[in-house]
């Protein structure tokens, strides 16, 4: 019997409100008053997501504030990533909803979907098979990991996840276009790195020839997870329940901020 998830596409919002919705999401699912969801989402405005350990000091917060860029930290790990031009994804899920149990085996499974939501795009991404890149900075695409997705030498796709018990929540995004100067500024690249950034990573646009529009790239989306999962997508909303915690979340452990950005907890 094909299994059923719950499909929600949100509009723009602010930074701390979608860390808070992927949060939310996954405790009501761990605690079993939410089904396995798919949430793809954009953002209210250029936003900063720092990795839950990350030094805040990576990131060139005098610039973000004068440039109308938000800093929000994630309750996943890794390194900073400037959320623009995209449309993001979340999935949250259990090990009784198919997701392989461990980091790994769960990367490349929920992975596969991505690449197949790619293909649905007509363009080619691989889960990356060694780590690559710069170490040395707070850049999220400045390094490859074998979470990441690939599109020849190219950086395409970044992916980061936290577990909750059996339950499994990752997020990244489909970036359609990259504003690399910006990107360079937020996080304090030399001009070596910057173009390494330039030259190493691409988008959607760059491999596809033109920018895809939101509802398309949600099309393939679903299409690519129903595929490789063998899943039906089904829209919903959030419960109450839901966007009550998410609320307050947001409020408490997610509050924007530029000088001090604070650490999430559990």
């Amino acid at each position: 019997m094909t299994r059923v998830w719950r499909l929600i596409v949100d509009g723009p919002v602010d930074g701390a409100l979608n860390m808070a919705l992927d949060r939310a999401i996954q405790v009501r699912r761990q605690q079993g008053s939410a089904p396995p969801t798919l949430r793809l989402y954009r953002w209210s405005r250029p936003t900063v997501t720092l990795g839950r350990f990350q030094r805040v000091e990576g990131v060139d917060a005098s610039f973000c504030q004068a440039n109308g860029i938000d800093i929000v930290r994630r309750f996943t790990g890794g390194r900073g990533v400037l959320h623009d031009d995209e449309v993001t994804y979340s999935v949250i899920a259990a090990v009784d909803d198919g997701v392989p149990s461990g980091v790994a085996r769960s990367y490349r499974h929920l992975c596969a979907a991505l690449a197949e939501a790619y293909a649905a795009l007509g363009a080619r991404a691989e889960l990356t098979e060694r780590d690559r890149g710069h170490r040395g900075t707070e850049a999220c695409y400045l390094q490859t990991t074998r979470a990441d997705l690939s599109s020849g030498d190219a950086k395409l796709s970044g992916s980061a996840q936290v577990w909750l018990g059996e339950t499994v929540m990752q997020h990244g995004s489909f970036v359609m276009t990259r504003d690399v100067a910006s990107e360079a500024r937020v996080f304090r690249l030399d001009p070596v790195q910057a173009r390494r950034l330039a030259d190493h990573t691409t988008t959607l646009e760059a491999l596809l020839g033109r920018r895809p529009g939101h509802d398309e790239i949600i099309d393939a989306v679903k299409r690519g997870f129903e595929r490789s999962l063998g899943i039906t997508l089904v829209g919903g909303e959030l419960g109450a329940d839901e966007a009550e915690l998410a609320a307050s979340l947001a409020a408490e452990r997610y509050v924007t901020a530029h000088d001090d950005v604070p650490s999430v907890r559990t």
